[in-house]
């Protein structure tokens, strides 16, 4: 509501109550008629009660819209040459003061939100840029190497069944070497989720370690070759697409290959992962692998087959209801505060889906925006 509005509203209330009598005295068909003439005033946004409009008209058609003070100046002073009445005056002044609140709270968050802008737009320093360029570049580097040990060890065997053997020692130490991940979102150098971030890292590690190494007798399983290949393509293309992005130099041929080949690698790597869990379940049941029995001195008890299991059905796609109600059902978490802070860990680790479905939006937004600025250009 325009400022104007809202002062002339306050003044026909003023002069209609002191021509009918003011307060009770006055009929109850006076008072409907006051009603009609100045209908109550509802509450509006801080930005329709401030004297000037919001950001976007005024830069749209500046000529419609006065600076603030000019308006709120002239508002002040037309009505108080016109009116001769005291409390006239009073409500005159009451208004302004409300409108002029408003403008200042809108004022103050709309500069909170330009600087939180500009500081998630900033990014990080050039002493940080050269350690990330630096750290994808081993990690691509790194990935090649396992990737070379793949294609060697398959050409020298002839056979692609147990080419685990070969990469191991590689594949534990760059795997493993993820985790700086979870320390670069933790001190702000990267801006992901730290919560997120560390579970995707986490899941990888613990099927390396906690699986794969543990279990010896999965590790000549295919499906254990299924997400080693999987992960082997998609950390080259990812690490090389942060690498050229840090650059400011990024070729069309690794976007693409970033937001498409993972159509097929993520069901692959996921496939694998829960084949080789699969696998290993009666490994770990006989041999009662990291389970902790009763009766013991601490009074408790971990069944790490249970725990697998419950892994294993994590990456089953659901949602709880808050998320539903918050969420279209093509998006993820992408950050921690989207969910309450007393959530399930099966709930947590549940993001694979919702990863799969983001990425999917994510491949149509981008690559129709690069194909919209090629032709523009």
């Amino acid at each position: 509501m325009a400022p104007e509005v809202i002062l002339r509203r306050a003044k026909a209330a003023v002069i209609t109550q002191f021509q009918d009598g003011g307060g009770d005295g006055g009929s109850r068909r006076g008072g409907k008629r006051r009603e009609r003439l100045c209908p109550p005033l509802r509450w509006r946004p801080p930005w329709a009660l401030s004297l000037a409009p919001p950001r976007g008209l005024r830069s749209a058609s500046p000529a419609f819209f006065p600076p603030p003070s000019r308006c709120g100046q002239s508002g002040r002073r037309s009505l108080r040459e016109e009116s001769g009445c005291p409390a006239v005056d009073m409500a005159a002044a009451a208004a302004t003061t409300a409108a002029s609140k408003g403008n200042g709270g809108g004022g103050g968050r709309a500069g909170a939100g330009e600087a939180s802008s500009s500081r998630k737009k900033k990014g990080p320093g050039p002493l940080a840029t050269a350690y990330l360029v630096i750290y994808n570049v081993v990690m691509t580097a790194g990935w090649l190497v396992i990737a070379v040990g793949l294609v060697r060890a398959y050409l020298a065997k002839g056979s692609y069944h147990s080419l685990y053997y070969s990469i191991e020692k590689p594949l534990k130490f760059f795997q493993t070497g993820a985790l700086l991940e979870i320390l670069h979102c933790a001190i702000g150098i990267v801006p992901s989720s730290v919560v997120l971030t560390s579970f995707q890292v986490m899941s990888r590690v613990f099927l390396i370690w906690a699986v794969t190494h543990s279990v010896k007798e999965v590790q000549s399983e295919d499906s254990v070759l299924l997400f080693v290949i999987a992960w082997t393509i998609t950390e080259i293309i990812r690490y090389s697409f942060y690498t050229f992005s840090l650059l400011n130099h990024l070729p069309y041929l690794i976007k693409w290959a970033r937001y498409t080949l993972f159509i097929v690698l993520y069901p692959m790597g996921v496939s694998g992962e829960l084949l080789t869990i699969y696998a290993a379940l009666p490994f770990v049941r006989q041999a009662g692998l990291y389970s902790i029995s009763l009766p013991n001195k601490y009074n408790f008890s971990f069944d790490y087959y249970a725990f697998l299991i419950l892994i294993m059905i994590s990456y089953i796609p659901r949602r709880c209801a808050q998320c539903r109600r918050s969420h279209p059902p093509t998006l993820w978490h992408n950050r921690t505060d989207t969910c309450t802070a007393a959530v399930s860990t099966l709930h947590v680790l549940n993001f694979f889906p919702q990863l799969y479905f983001h990425m999917i939006h994510q491949r149509r937004k981008i690559l129709s925006h690069t194909e919209e600025h090629k032709k523009f250009e």
